[in-house]
């Protein structure tokens, strides 16, 4: 019996439905970027195959990152919470001392690091996912009795979404911002101070907006980008002619001309449109659905923990939900003309090192959550306060 527990306690449960909506969303990423990129590789690199060859590396990094992060156990993960976010902060501070932040088209968002460039905005969404889930969990009673349990995290979100505006990057900014308050209200933060802190969020953005020229610009530009289709509603207009020119079965893979000509970053923050062009409505709908098992997973994830008793491991997953749904429903938007143009990926599919690799480590916190619960629900209760994994 002592060995079969052992046994037991050394197995990863994993979750099929996870691994195949994660696997299907890498590989149709990889498959759009590859179509998306190859003309590109030849202009800058002379080789057509650069940025495919470079997408397999942070694909394959990522993995491996995620193996070490899924070997980690969540009562680790707890008491590591602050720390990281302190280490978080003091990454957003380093990147915006001159000489050691990389600038790239006019933001300074990259450190630099043995050849490979890490964005630090995507190291701190998953820093700030572990920091919220460890407050929330001790913090319940606060959330739900007074208004300074809310703002206490805030006032630490603010310092960071300073930081993150200095490079500029407001939309990683906005994102923080919505898993912290999305965390505290799934937390059981009242709903009045909630809409309230909620109201006081979106006044601060409009002001942000109000301030900067080049925000207003692209506001302006989203309301109507044919207006002026040559400046700054360009790529927001060709986006949109990418979706019209693929219909309901698209002009077929790699047969896109929006990428070819027209549309900019078309392999990062708009491969949406391109898989829209050459995949057409059909594609554009299997995309979303498997974003949408993707979160409602994670979301039945979180409940499985939190009936299981694992209350910060289901605020984990509860995080990473927000986290994944939120930044992946704003850049379909962007790509659709719902929302204002932003500089955000689509996770788990558009290039980039630092949001792939990521966004595996954050899709292997969240086997981790469900493996551990899973060996929770199979254990008998005298188990349960021993068992302990690789």
């Amino acid at each position: 019996m002592s060995g079969q527990s052992n046994l037991q306690k050394k197995k990863f449960y994993f979750d099929p439905l996870l691994v195949a909506v994660t696997v299907s969303l890498l590989f149709i990423g990889y498959v759009m970027v590859a179509s998306s990129s190859l003309h590109l590789g030849m202009e800058q690199k002379q080789d057509s195959f650069y940025y495919p060859v470079r997408q397999l590396v942070h694909i394959f990094l990522g993995l491996i990152l995620g193996l070490g992060i899924a070997r980690i156990q969540m009562e680790s993960w707890e008491k590591l919470g602050s720390g990281l976010f302190i280490a978080g902060m003091l990454l957003l501070v380093i990147v915006l001392i001159p000489g050691l932040g990389v600038r790239v088209n006019g933001s300074i968002r990259w450190l630099s690091i043995g050849g490979l460039r890490i964005q630090v905005s995507e190291v701190v969404k998953f820093f700030s996912v572990i920091y919220m889930a460890g407050y929330v969990t001790r913090h319940q009673e606060n959330l739900q009795g007074s208004a300074y349990g809310i703002i206490k995290p805030l006032l630490l979100f603010s310092v960071a979404c300073l930081l993150l505006l200095m490079e500029p990057d407001f939309g990683s900014s906005v994102v923080i911002l919505m898993i912290a308050m999305g965390m505290m209200f799934l937390g059981g933060a009242r709903l009045k101070q909630f809409i309230i802190l909620l109201s006081l969020v979106f006044a601060l953005a409009a002001s942000l907006v109000i301030v900067a020229p080049y925000r207003m610009a692209r506001l302006v530009s989203f309301v109507d980008p044919f207006a002026d289709y040559l400046n700054s509603g360009y790529q927001l207009a060709q986006a949109l002619i990418s979706f019209g020119r693929g219909e309901t079965l698209g002009v077929g893979l790699g047969s896109g001309i929006q990428k070819l000509f027209y549309l900019p970053e078309a392999h990062t923050d708009f491969l949406f449109s391109v898989i829209g062009e050459e995949l057409g409505l059909l594609g554009v709908i299997a995309v979303i659905a498997l974003y949408a098992l993707l979160i409602w997973r994670a979301f039945e994830v979180a409940l499985a923990a939190e009936q299981a008793g694992q209350r910060f491991s289901a605020f984990i997953a509860y995080g990473l939900a927000i986290w994944l749904g939120f930044q992946s429903f704003v850049n379909m938007g962007v790509n659709m003309g719902i929302l204002p143009t932003k500089g955000l990926t689509l996770p788990l599919m558009s290039y980039g090192g630092s949001s792939m690799m990521v966004m595996c480590c954050a899709i292997a916190l969240l086997f981790r959550v469900h493996s551990e619960t899973a060996a929770l629900n199979i254990q008998t209760p005298q188990e349960r306060s021993k068992w302990a994994s690789v």
